[in-house]
């Protein structure tokens, strides 16, 4: 008998889970599957590499086995809603492995790929439908999915939805969704515009938090290093021929700058890819699957990645480039020390970028240590900080210089021409 089985699941998925040698829940899984499988809309908060998918997909399949008969005809049963095409294609990876010997079927929706080929799978119907909300938008609109069947709906990875502005297509879903449902909203953040969305989509939802937000994972060993912009590229060459088959994610803040930083670690003849927003779906999977495998030890990523890579084997996360959204750190060197392995999470900290630092410490509530240079005074901190502009009236608009004339009202000051 497994730990499962205490917690209520059916005897056929407790087998499943045993099969993938799945034996022991995780706190946010024993504390949400009891509340799913008892019928009440959850509001889960846990930090990233915790187990949510199986928190609320093992409750969702045992829901759906339970019940006889297949979907109908371009039907969905359940909606799994995620912010990013990998996120998608890991969740809908991870129910698979523990519906392949059941009736179920899952379908997977995302950007990037031929939709005429995702409007003929929907075409037979599905019992878990996960998908971005932007392509679920476009198929709705061509009449390829009727989502009136759907009695169960996840919200995974909801603070990343609503950053990435997915709460206008939230909003053109919901009205198509059928009543009643269940709501299982998942969260490693819970900012003041989530619980607004929490009250809107759940009805007496029950709350499982197992982490404070802001916490990363006990495993991960967190170091500074405070360098110059230009010594960045140097240094990171030489984090990652200390052990150079070891699995390190590389996060950079642009598409421009990932793809030009993993050229540059392929013209010094290290084993490097990218994903980002500029390549195409295809491009990223394969990415991801040969990092997966081992055949690219170094991948460097925009915070794209950040959610959605689920690979126990990542050694190292290094930050290149500090994010500019506290909350995105917690998120990246949330990639490594997964599945009960350690890690290490490596900050590579520029002059311009103290202030970043400073407010993700302040998240986190500790104070990364140094591994190299020296931390900069308050007061250096500040005055590194970007200017900020003056002269403004109580409307906020600039005021005049004084010897230059303001440009006429109602006309635009005349740009130079190019050369």
């Amino acid at each position: 008998m497994t730990d499962f089985q205490t917690l209520g699941l059916s005897p056929n998925l407790c087998a499943a889970l045993s099969r993938a040698n799945f034996t022991q829940p995780t706190p946010i899984q024993a504390q949400a599957i009891p509340l799913a499988l008892a019928g009440h809309d959850v509001l889960g908060l846990a930090q990233t590499g915790t187990g949510k998918t199986l928190a609320f997909g093992l409750p969702l399949i045992d829901h759906l086995l339970a019940k006889p008969g297949k979907p109908a005809p371009k039907a969905a049963n359940s909606l799994i809603l995620a912010p990013t095409r990998e996120l998608v294609n890991q969740i809908a990876e991870g129910l698979r492995l523990l519906t392949e010997d059941t009736r179920l079927r899952i379908a997977v929706v995302v950007g990037g790929q031929s939709i005429n080929r995702q409007i003929g799978m929907l075409a037979r119907g599905c019992d878990i439908l996960v998908a971005t909300p932007g392509r679920l938008i476009d198929l709705m609109e061509r009449q390829a999915v009727d989502l009136g069947a759907v009695r169960h709906l996840v919200l995974d990875e909801a603070d990343q939805m609503l950053d990435l502005g997915f709460i206008h297509a939230l909003r053109r879903i919901a009205p198509r969704l059928g009543t009643p449902r269940q709501t299982m909203l998942f969260s490693a953040t819970m900012p003041k515009q989530m619980e607004e969305l929490s009250r809107a989509y759940l009805t007496d939802p029950r709350r499982v938090q197992v982490s404070p937000p802001g916490k990363a994972a006990d495993k991960i060993t967190q170091s500074v290093h405070f360098i110059d912009k230009p010594e960045k590229p140097a240094r990171l060459r030489e984090i990652l021929s200390r052990d150079p088959e070891a699995l390190t994610l590389v996060f950079a803040r642009t598409k421009h700058g990932a793809e030009k930083l993993m050229k540059g670690l392929v013209a010094d003849g290290y084993n490097a890819a990218s994903i980002h927003g500029n390549k195409s779906q295809g491009q990223r999977d394969r990415a991801i699957k040969a990092f997966r495998e081992g055949t690219i030890t170094t991948l460097v990523a925009t915070d794209v990645a950040a959610r959605g890579i689920d690979i126990p084997g990542v050694a190292y996360v290094v930050n290149y480039d500090l994010p500019e959204v506290p909350d995105n750190y917690v998120h990246r060197i949330g990639r490594t020390a997964r599945a009960g392995r350690e890690g290490e999470a490596i900050a590579l900290c520029a002059p311009d970028e103290t202030d970043l630092l400073a407010q993700i410490e302040k998240l986190m509530k500790i104070e990364v240590p140094v591994a190299s240079g020296t931390r900069p005074s308050t007061a250096q901190a500040q005055r590194r900080k970007p200017p900020q502009p003056r002269n403004r009236g109580r409307s906020g608009a600039a005021k005049p210089q004084a010897g230059k004339p303001a440009a006429p009202k109602g006309r635009r000051p005349r740009r130079p021409r190019a050369a």
